[in-house]
């Protein structure tokens, strides 16, 4: 028997014939044009545009987090800048095959030395060249095979267009030897429930048509299985099955301790989903899809609109709305067109809405409107607060608009550190353990080069958790979590056992989730995560729960 061990996503098991992605194409010739520039020029363009044409239509079927990760990619694909580079290569007698394979490449190198979110689009640009290359050699694109049957799928990584249309009738499981618990792969794999296994770095070494047990709790593949073993997995699939039909009740811990467990949404069309998922409410509206891709601000009338149609799906529970947070990774232009060296330092989330007040006084108009036509329980944060002056500011003006619930988001190391003052003027504090994990590790969340610090189970980020847990104890305010962290079940406890009142996550993480948090009490909880503090980094703290968890 053979165990390969990587980072499992949620608490899923799948059993099933491996079938392994197909490799990339060949690096093209470095030849001279036989056609002229100018019919290599048109090939270039036609392929470059249908290229963008496809990601756009993935993007637009796909929704959720992976239609902004699409988006981005089909602008890449007709992007000036690099339509030009591919150009040059033509001019100087290259074919365009060569011509894109090369732009490409000296793209890709000058977005990683920049860094930020261009450095995480220089990842995507392998992905988008070889789907470029296969359109000009009339092949079909390097992705995700189809054998006919459903099929356990191993691979280097997935790009965003693979992972976001993944046929979840066939694909049993995602087996990967590279990428993280906050990879694109691992992220999409749990918005859409699919079980998998990431970083097992000896992936490569199961062949195709091997039956494989793909348990994600234990973070592990079994390439060798008993039939013992496949009988216990069909049970504990079965078991799964039956638990997430039955009709889900309120978040519990087994005491009976209350942790309300709620949806994060990007749009008002996934509520219907939130809801047959279980989700008490919403515990992280994002409101950034009626802003980007604009050339202006949408009017009032726009974004209410669109408020009410999310507060209506649901009556009488908890609904919070984050403000718009464009910057760093989500640059507008008719918020803050100046370049900036290092975005994620810049004038991002609450600091870009303050310099734009007229564009946060319509947000906080329509928000008020919105939640006085419906029945929901709305609750406002603001994005990037990081002094107590800030928050004061924010809850003051929401007040000011009507707007009963104000709050903030923790996503920078100095509110977690001043949570006491900042909830003295907040309602509540909801903690982005995404970007706590970027500003306290110092690694740019979206640089694969520092991926690796990026885990929220790392101690020095678990020790500010607990400070906005403790503060929000001692007043009284409730904390939640609403960063990828929530959606990871063992790590939901520790939050728990650290302050937090409610998680919120991907809906398709809530089952999961909520099975988790009943098998512990609150005093289980805090003992677990106690034991996590005491560990000096990721590995350790996420060993150490695992341990105790058992005990």
């Amino acid at each position: 028997m053979s165990i390969l061990r990587g980072v499992g996503i949620g608490q899923g098991i799948a059993t099933g014939p491996v079938v392994r992605m197909a490799p990339a194409l060949p690096e093209p010739a470095h030849e001279t044009s036989t056609r002229g520039a100018d019919a290599e020029r048109v090939r270039a363009r036609e392929a470059m545009t249908a290229v963008a044409a496809d990601l756009q239509q993935r993007a637009d079927a796909a929704g959720g987090a992976a239609q902004d990760v699409l988006e981005a990619q089909a602008m890449i694909a007709e992007d000036p800048t690099l339509t030009d580079e591919v150009d040059a290569r033509i001019d100087e007698g290259a074919t365009a095959e060569w011509a894109v394979h090369d732009a490409f490449a000296g793209f890709r190198a000058t977005l990683e030395a920049v860094g930020g979110y261009l450095g995480e689009r220089a990842a995507d640009l392998d992905d988008i060249a070889q789907r470029v290359l296969a359109r000009l050699q009339g092949v079909a694109a390097p992705g995700v095979p189809d054998p006919g049957h459903p099929f356990v799928l191993v691979a280097r990584d997935l790009a965003p267009a693979d992972t976001a249309l993944l046929k979840l009738d066939q694909v049993l499981a995602l087996v990967t030897s590279d990428g993280g618990p906050t990879s694109h792969t691992a992220i999409l794999a749990r918005e859409k429930g699919i079980v998998a296994v990431v970083g097992a770095a000896d992936a490569a070494a199961l062949t195709d048509g091997t039956t494989v047990i793909v348990d994600a709790a234990a973070g592990t593949v079994n390439d060798s299985p008993t039939s013992e073993e496949l009988t216990a997995a069909a049970e504990r699939i079965a078991s799964r099955a039956a638990e997430d039909a039955t009709p889900a009740g309120p978040g519990a811990l087994a005491d009976g301790t209350p942790i309300s467990l709620l949806a994060n949404l990007g749009k008002p069309a996934d509520a219907a989903d939130a809801v047959a998922r279980g989700a008490e409410g919403v515990g992280l509206f994002r409101t950034e899809f009626l802003f980007l891709g604009a050339s202006q601000a949408p009017t009032i009338e726009q974004q209410r609109a669109a408020y009410v149609e999310l507060l209506s799906a649901f009556e009488g529970r908890k609904v919070v709305v984050r403000l718009l947070d464009a910057g760093a990774d989500k640059p507008l232009a008719f918020l803050n067109d100046a370049h900036e060296e290092n975005p994620a330092l810049g004038l991002r989330g609450l600091r870009a809405l303050r310099a734009s007040e007229d564009i946060l006084r319509e947000q906080l108009t329509a928000l008020a409107e919105a939640d006085a036509a419906t029945s929901a329980d709305l609750w406002v944060m603001a994005p990037m607060v990081t002094t107590v002056e800030e928050t004061a500011y924010f809850t003051s003006l929401a007040k000011e608009y009507g707007l009963k619930t104000a709050g903030v988001m923790v996503e920078v190391p100095a509110s977690a550190l001043l949570a006491d003052r900042v909830l003295a003027h907040a309602d509540f504090a909801s903690i982005g353990t995404n970007d706590l994990t970027q500003y306290t590790m110092a690694a740019d969340r979206l640089l694969g080069s520092v991926a690796g610090f990026q885990d929220p189970w790392h101690p020095a980020v678990l020790r500010l958790v607990r400070e906005v847990g403790d503060a929000g104890a001692r007043l009284g305010k409730p904390v939640g979590i609403c960063g990828e962290a929530a959606a990871d079940p063992l790590l939901a406890v520790v939050l728990v056992g650290l302050g937090a009142t409610s998680l919120s996550m991907a809906p398709s993480a809530l089952s999961d989730v909520r099975r988790s948090i009943s098998q512990h009490t609150l005093e289980d909880a805090r003992r677990i995560a106690a034991s996590v503090l005491l560990a000096d980094d990721a590995a350790g703290a996420r060993a150490a729960a695992v341990d105790a968890a058992q005990h």
